[in-house]
């Protein structure tokens, strides 16, 4: 049941992906939308159930928390660390943002993805309900994940067989985790420790490179609302969902 509720996550990320490549002579709009899908995702479905799941404190601060900021700053990290090699090889002298950045986000979201269809099979494991439930909420959100993926992959300059190839694996990955489910059970907290982790990655992914450049060149209000208008659906989707 589990594998097969997983195949409406395959689609609906496809459907995203679609969307991304249909408004290319829209980038800046494409942009400010994936920004705010992305930021909605982060704060109102990633982190609380990130803090839900993990539960306990680290010097007073909850561990999901603390792997969050982890995740922010492991993002920086590895994009300063790309950056600075690309430089030093000289494929940066123009400005131009070093593709790995961009394929290690994808990858990120197809780990993610992944994530999520261990969690439609966990969810179905403690009962029926309550893999509905999560599976609801997994479906409707990877049409973000589609559509942020295929964004992440080709805002980076990568080739768009790249970033198809980053797309279907983000679609098939749902399908995998959830037939993974199978064979063993994920622990609750090592699954929001992880959600913490990535929330903190896609956070600053949002804040630090997709929204700056969404802004660069087309500062317009429509970009702005479209941004506003991507956290306002994630905040639909988890109200629904709950």
């Amino acid at each position: 049941m589990a594998v097969f509720v997983a195949l409406g996550a395959f689609l609906m990320t496809l459907a995203g992906g679609w969307t991304a490549q249909r408004v290319t002579d829209r980038r800046h709009l494409v942009l400010g939308l994936a920004g705010g899908l992305m930021l909605g995702v982060v704060g109102l479905d990633l982190l609380p159930e990130a803090l839900e799941a993990a539960g306990g404190e680290v010097f007073g601060v909850p561990a999901a928390l603390l792997l969050f900021v982890a995740g922010f700053l492991l993002a920086h990290l590895v994009e300063r660390l790309l950056t600075g090699r690309r430089a030093g090889h000289g494929g940066d002298e123009h400005g131009h943002r070093a593709p790995e950045v961009g394929l290690t986000a994808a990858a990120a979201m197809v780990a993610h993805s992944a994530m999520d269809g261990i969690a439609i099979g966990a969810a179905f494991q403690v009962g029926e309900s309550m893999g509905v439930a999560v599976a609801l909420a997994v479906v409707a959100h990877d049409f973000a994940d589609g559509f942020n993926t295929y964004t992440l992959a080709s805002l980076y300059g990568n080739a768009r067989r790249k970033a198809l190839v980053m797309l279907a694996a983000d679609a098939v990955a749902p399908v995998a985790g959830a037939a993974s489910t199978l064979a063993f059970t994920i622990p609750e907290q090592w699954l929001g420790g992880y959600l913490g982790l990535f929330g903190g990655a896609l956070l600053y992914l949002a804040a630090a490179e997709i929204l700056p450049e969404a802004h660069h060149e087309h500062p317009a209000r429509s970009t702005l609302l479209c941004t506003v208008a991507g956290a306002a659906f994630i905040w639909l989707v988890v109200g629904v969902a709950h």
